[in-house]
């Protein structure tokens, strides 16, 4: 099956979203998302970009490993969905490892030429062992 251009930026793009967060290079996890976007996980209101990067400054000290399982985009024009089974490992300072993993539905928006994640529903819970 042969992946067009827009599922392959995309595709980039989440890679370049898992290295960034594995070095805690906030900044360069923002430029990913749009200005009006919104995240949307269990337990919490939706929040956007500001309260987002406070939320990863805060987690300077935590060290985090991601591996993502894409299982589907879909591009149509200058928007697209994604469908993506996430895996986190976080270390605390304290050495305490938390997992978690699960499911993302996220809508993405081309801008400037470049894909960037508009909403994201993150559906990743800690993982009982």
């Amino acid at each position: 099956m042969k992946i067009d251009k827009g599922e392959k930026e995309i595709r980039k793009l989440v890679d370049t979203w898992m290295d960034a967060s594995k070095k805690g290079d906030v900044k360069k996890v923002l430029e990913l998302m749009t200005n009006d976007v919104i995240f949307m996980i269990p337990g919490q209101k939706p929040f956007g970009k500001e309260a987002f990067e406070i939320a990863s400054r805060e987690m300077k000290d935590i060290k985090i490993k991601g591996k993502s399982n894409i299982q589907e985009i879909k591009v149509l024009g200058d928007w697209a969905y994604m469908r993506n089974y996430i895996k986190i490992k976080m270390t605390l300072p304290n050495q305490h490892k938390i997992e978690k993993s699960g499911y993302t539905l996220t809508i993405l928006k081309k801008e400037s030429g470049k894909w960037k994640i508009s909403r994201d529903a993150n559906l990743l819970t800690v993982e009982n062992k």
